[in-house]
Formats: C-alpha cells, structure tokens, sequence
C-alpha cells in the first residue's frame, strides 16, 4: 500500500481473494431456505463512520497514516479477545507480526485465536513473526478509534446495503455496489467530515467503521461470514474475537464458520464489526455472508458531524 507498484499487486490480490471468498461461501456452504420462506434480497446495515486527520496533519492522529515497525502487514493479539464493557475493543499492545495465516481444513484462512480456542481437524498452524502492535501508538490513542471525541475525530451515520447472490450469501463489495464502483475503493465520507487531506491519490482514506447487528444461531443452515479488505478489521460474535486482521496491510481476508463456536441453537447473538482505514493507498471493503443480520441501533453521534 505505500507505492504505486504495492497499490497494483493489492488491488490484484483484492480480485483473487473476490473469487477466493466467494467459492468460499458459496455452493454447499451456502443456507438453503426453509420451505415457503423467502429471504429477504437485501440487508441493510446501519453504523458509524468516524473520519480522522492524518498523523503529519495539524490536530493529526498518531495512529493514521503510519507505518508499523515491521512493515505493512497483518499484526494479530493487539486486542482483548473480549470486548470491553462498553462494547469496544480493548487494545492490549501485545500483538506480532503474522508470517502466515492459520487456515481450516478447507484452507480458508481463520482467526489465531479461533483455531487456538475452538480446533478443528484439518487445520493448518500459522506462523509467528516479532512483537509488534501494528501501527497503533498507545491505548490512550486507540481510545479514539471508536469513541466520538471532539477536536480528534467527526463523525456521522453510515448504510451498507449487502444484496442477495444467487448462491444465497449476502455480499456488500464496494467495487461493485452503485456507491462505491466509480470511486475507486470504499470511501463512505469522501467530500465529508474533515475532507480529503493532501497527499495521493486524493482520497479521505483515514477513518473508522462501527456496525452493530445480531442474528439467530441456526446449527443447521451452515452460518458463516467473511471479510476481505484493508486496513484494520475486528469481528466479534457474541462478544469474543472471531476474525483479527489487525495492521496496515494491503487486502487480506479471515473467515468464520459459526459451527466451530458454543453457541446455543435458537439464541440470538450479537455480531460486532469494526473497521479502519488508515493508509494510502487502497481502501478495500467486501463483507460476505450467510447470515441473516439484523441491525442493533449504532451509538448516538456526540461529536461534530456533517
């Protein structure tokens, strides 16, 4: 992501990992229906995006537009396994570097912890690079990321619309969704908020995404959800770490399969998604999904917004 050269190998990995997650997810991974009951063709998720200067900027955060000290990577453990009180992540700052992803018996690629605390036969052991807490400068700084605080960050509500594919998963992809295709990438506030900042391209990429949903656990109807994208992503499901893509890293993706966790069939469960952008120069977003999720009202704006 810091080059040119970088910029196009991203974006040509983001077109493999597309065909890479969708044959994922789709064919018999995918839910069937029940008899009669149709699902609905699109689902819409509503949260918060919060847009930041970079660290150069007068007022700028530390944290954004930084390069971690070993490189532009995936740097995983820099967050609690459990979200705060608050519903926030908790950053830790004992994260490392990750030379290579742990993967399924299917190969996909999964969270550390998830193939640590809930193994799987077939699994394939990732491998551990140096301590590292991937560009994040402190806690009091990573405080920022997902709590409006004036005179640091400003922000507003954002709508992503994921749409029913044929294979029965539900996908937002910003190179394909109306919004996003001619943009170039996913710039959810471009023209708002703080602007786009100078520097190339000329894009407001330095920002974060809360969403907030939940579903019901259906053992049966082969539950799963994905992402594909950069920089930073944390999903929790009922308020523990499923998929860490910490880091500023060029497009990356984590998979889960909500059958390895202990979940209750019949309960419903909350699914906490957070997201960051912080370097040039690619913003690539793809969520994708089986599961049928329903929006959790996002936290009230108490900071400047547009």
């Amino acid at each position: 992501m810091n080059t040119e050269r970088l910029a196009t190998a991203s974006c040509a990995m983001g077109l493999l990992a597309y065909v890479g997650v969708t044959s994922m997810l789709s064919g018999p991974q995918a839910a069937a229906e029940p008899a009669g009951i149709e699902a609905p063709a699109t689902i819409e998720l509503r949260g918060l995006v919060r847009d930041f200067r970079e660290r150069t900027a007068p007022s700028g955060h530390p944290d954004f537009e930084v390069t971690p000290a070993h490189g532009y990577n995936i740097y995983c453990g820099n967050i609690s396994p459990y979200l705060g009180d608050d519903g926030k992540p908790v950053f830790t700052g004992q994260g490392r570097e990750v030379h290579r992803n742990w993967r399924d018996s299917a190969n996909r690629p999964i969270c550390y912890r998830v193939a640590e605390t809930y193994p799987a036969s077939g699994d394939k052991p990732g491998e551990w690079g140096p301590a590292d807490t991937g560009g994040i400068e402190s806690e009091k700084s990573f405080a920022h990321w997902y709590r409006d605080t004036p005179g640091v960050n400003m922000s507003r509500h954002l709508t992503l619309k994921l749409v029913r594919q044929d294979d029965d998963t539900y996908v937002f992809d910003n190179r394909f969704d109306p919004m996003y295709a001619d943009l170039g990438g996913f710039f959810p506030i471009e023209g708002r908020l703080y602007g786009k900042p100078d520097g190339f391209p000329e894009r407001n990429f330095h920002f974060t995404v809360e969403l907030r949903s939940e579903f019901v656990y259906d053992p049966d109807a082969n539950q799963v959800f994905g992402f594909e994208g950069d920089d930073d992503v944390w999903v929790f499901i009922n308020g523990e770490l499923v998929i860490d893509l910490g880091g500023v890293h060029p497009a990356k993706e984590q998979f889960i399969d909500l059958n390895r966790l202990d979940l209750e069939p019949g309960e419903t469960y909350p699914l906490d998604f957070f997201f960051a952008e912080r370097h040039r120069t690619q913003s690539n977003f793809r969520i994708v999904t089986t599961l049928q999720l329903t929006n959790v009202d996002p936290p009230a704006l108490t900071s400047i917004v547009d």
